[in-house]
Formats: C-alpha cells, sequence, structure tokens
C-alpha cells in the first residue's frame, strides 16, 4: 500500500473515532467513576467532566487525518495546549495529581480498544498505517500525562509561593500586633507606677508631724482618688488580659440600645457636672438592635468617660440612631468631645491612633532622657506648701488601656470604629454596630 493509500486509511481511521466520539466518553466517564482511586470525577456533571477532552481529540483527529508534516506539527502543538488546559481546569476543580494521571490511563485504554477493534474489522488495513495510530495514540496519552502534570506542577508551585507570602504577611502583621500590644503594658506599667508614686507621697505626708488638718484632709481626698484610679486601671487591666486571651465571649439578644445608651448618659451626668462640663445626648427614643447590650454599653463607658477625662473645657455629646448607609443592617454609636484632639486631622482607624500617641509619648522620653533628667520615665510626685491646703490632682493616666479594651470589644462585636479629630477641636469616636448576627 502506497502512503497515499495509508493516509487515506488513517483518515478512515480518524472518521471512525469521530462518529464514535460520544461512546468512547462515555466509556472514558464509566471507567474514572469506578476507579476508587478517582473520587473528585463523580461531583461533576458530563459537561465539566469532559472538559476540553473533546477538544484534545478533535487535534488527535485531524493529525491522523493530515498529509502535510507541518500541519502535523502544528496539530501536535494544538494537542498539548489543550491537555494543558485540561491540567489547569481539572487543578481548579479540585482534582489530586494522582487521579488526573489515572484519567488519562483510562482515556489512553478507551482509545486504543476503539483503534485495536477498528483494526480487527479491517483485515486488510496497511500494517504501516496501524503502527502510525498506535504511535500516535501513545504520543497523545503521553503528551496529556506530561502536559497536564506539569500545569497541575507549576500551579501547586504557585500556591505554594502564595501561601509563602501570606505567612510572611501575617507574621509581620503578628509581630506589629505584639509590638502594639507591648506598647499598651508598657504604658499600663508607666501608669501605675506612676500612681503608686502619688500614694507613696501621699502616705509620707500623712506621717508628718508638721501637716496641719486642712492639709491633711485633702491629702486624704487624694489618697482616695489615687486609690480608686488604681483600682480601675488594674480591672483595666484584667478586662484587657480577658479579652486577649479569648475568654470573652458575647452573648446575642434583642434590646434597646436608645434606652440603655441614653440611661448611660444619665448615670455619667454627674461626672460631667463635677468636671463642669456639659453632658448632651441625641437619638431616637427607641432603637431596637440584636448585639450584646453588656458589651455595647462598655464601648460606650469607655469612650464617654475617656471623652470626660481629657476635655477641659466645653463638654462631651453622644449621639446613636440608624447607619443612613445601611439603616436595615447597621446602627452607628458617635461620642464627640471638645478636648484637643489628636494632632493628626485625617481620618484613621483606632489602632494607627493609638500608635501615633504611643510613638509621641516615647519620643518625649527619649528627649528627657537625652537632656539627662534622670526621673524622665518616672511619675513626678506632688510638691505640698504646708501653708496651703490645695493639693494638685493628678494627671489622668491609662488612656492606651481604656482604648485597647474598646478596640478589642469591637471586634469581638463585629464592629467599625473609626475617629475624626482635629487639633484643637476636638475628637469624635464613630462605632458602626451590625443590627443582626447570624448566632442571634
Amino acid at each position: 500500500m502506497n502512503n497515499s493509500e495509508s493516509a487515506d486509511a488513517l483518515s478512515d481511521l480518524a472518521s471512525h473515532l469521530r462518529a464514535r466520539r460520544k461512546s468512547i466518553l462515555a466509556a472514558w466517564r464509566e471507567a474514572s467513576e469506578r476507579d476508587p482511586e478517582v473520587t473528585t470525577a463523580s461531583a461533576l456533571s458530563r459537561v465539566q467532566f469532559h472538559d476540553r477532552i473533546p477538544e484534545v481529540l478533535d487535534a488527535f483527529e485531524r493529525k491522523l487525518s493530515a498529509r502535510r508534516r507541518v500541519d502535523k506539527q502544528d496539530l501536535a502543538v494544538e494537542q498539548q495546549e489543550s491537555a494543558a488546559a485540561h491540567g489547569l481546569h481539572r487543578w481548579q476543580q479540585g482534582y489530586r495529581l494522582r487521579e488526573v494521571l489515572r484519567e488519562w490511563h483510562h482515556l489512553q485504554l478507551c482509545l486504543g480498544d476503539e483503534v485495536e477493534q477498528y483494526i480487527c474489522a479491517h483485515p486488510d488495513l496497511d500494517p504501516g498505517a496501524a503502527v502510525t495510530a498506535r504511535r500516535a495514540l501513545a504520543e497523545l496519552c503521553g503528551d496529556g500525562v506530561c502536559e497536564s502534570a506539569d500545569e497541575y506542577a507549576r500551579l501547586r508551585e504557585a500556591e505554594a509561593a502564595a501561601r509563602a507570602r501570606d505567612l510572611e504577611v501575617s507574621i509581620a502583621e503578628l509581630s506589629e500586633l505584639e509590638r502594639r500590644r507591648l506598647e499598651v503594658w508598657r504604658e499600663a506599667v508607666h501608669d501605675l507606677s506612676g500612681n503608686v508614686g502619688v500614694m507613696n507621697t501621699v502616705a509620707a505626708l500623712l506621717s508628718h508631724p508638721q501637716v496641719s488638718d486642712p492639709v491633711r484632709t485633702n491629702v486624704m481626698s487624694m489618697l482616695e482618688r489615687s486609690v480608686a484610679s488604681l483600682q480601675g486601671m488594674l480591672k483595666d487591666l484584667m478586662d484587657l488580659s480577658r479579652l486577649e486571651a479569648g475568654q470573652e465571649k458575647r452573648k446575642i439578644e434583642t434590646f434597646d440600645a436608645a434606652a440603655d445608651l441614653a440611661q448611660l448618659c444619665v448615670s455619667l451626668g454627674a461626672v460631667a457636672r463635677e468636671r463642669r462640663l456639659f453632658l448632651e445626648s441625641e437619638g431616637p427614643k427607641t432603637l431596637e438592635v440584636n448585639g450584646d447590650p453588656v458589651k455595647v454599653r462598655r464601648v460606650a463607658q469607655n469612650l464617654l468617660l475617656n471623652a470626660l477625662k481629657y476635655t477641659l473645657h466645653g463638654g462631651v455629646k453622644v449621639t446613636w440612631g440608624e447607619d443612613e448607609a445601611d439603616p436595615a443592617q447597621r446602627w452607628v454609636l458617635c461620642v464627640q468631645d471638645t478636648g484637643p484632639g489628636v494632632a493628626d486631622g485625617r481620618i484613621s482607624s483606632l489602632t494607627v491612633a493609638l500608635e501615633e500617641a504611643t510613638d509621641e509619648a516615647q519620643l518625649t522620653e527619649a528627649k528627657a532622657e537625652q537632656a539627662g533628667d534622670p526621673s524622665a520615665n518616672v511619675e513626678p510626685a506632688p510638691l505640698l506648701d504646708s501653708r496651703s491646703s490645695q493639693l494638685p490632682i493628678p494627671t489622668p493616666s491609662g488612656e492606651g488601656i481604656g482604648l485597647s479594651i474598646v478596640k478589642r470589644l469591637c471586634e469581638l462585636l463585629d464592629a467599625g470604629l473609626e475617629l475624626v479629630t482635629e487639633p484643637g477641636k476636638g475628637t469624635t469616636f464613630r462605632v458602626t454596630f451590625p443590627r443582626r448576627y447570624p448566632d442571634a
């Protein structure tokens, strides 16, 4: 049989395979589903399972029919590209590499059976054409296995590299979080040392025999304030420790946020009046939401006490209501003061604000140390004039702890926390709470 007759025989074989395409694919899928090592195939639809294999078979059949060498080479490249695309899709469908290789094995057997049956049914077929057909089939499945495996390996390496990058980012974020946590605790220790220093000074004054009764009375009052402040800071530290340890859990229920916040403002009115500040509240009379009422109150109370503590003139305004952007899903609490503000006029997250405040405190301490001040890291004790009954009030401290508690509580409640600040014009904390929780 001459070359022309052999080419005609291969073209007839290609036509036969094209006509038997549906049966070949059905046999391939059936064999794959029977294979206990190919478990993903059963979850795919027929179209998903076939994927790029029809394109691979198209290229194979055209390659059998091609008469020019250049056409055969182009079709071989097309066949490899379709096999690589099949490997990509199998990766995306969740296949393991062994499953991909087992599928190619079953496809080779199904195609091989079909080719052998055709050869047996045509005893006059040129032996050279049969050899060419078997060789083309071996090349098809060999290329398919290699290209699919290469694409699969490339994607796995890319995923591993992406995971490594994600891990590096996570480690960096964890390190930064740990640094900030240590700064908060460092600040807390500094504040506690200051309170203890005040108490030591007061104790020494009380034991002095020349202290007059009016001064002694003021000293006792100062001692009571220092003890109360110390107790409050220790409680805050315990709360922060529980939050950081994950021991606090949210308890979701339906409650009236407006009633709770209005009551909180009334209860803290005495604190505002004592500091000669106004305390205003504004919002709807009722605001029914889902959430943890105890933790929402703790957020509001910490922000409100912090605002009252650091506001010297004017006062504080508390507002609440539905979120205008999404009233059905979220509600908003705002605490606005007329205090000194933060030395930064932009809107930022609370984490950034705390970091900047800490950096500013460290810079101040560093300057004091460079100036040769040995007491730069020690809270100064109050000076006492024995002729006067007026004692200095200790500077408020512990702001970082309270705001860290607010941040942790907001994370626990899936709430957003922002601040708007302008030097000399006060600060507004804005907390956005969900109105519904999936675990409610």
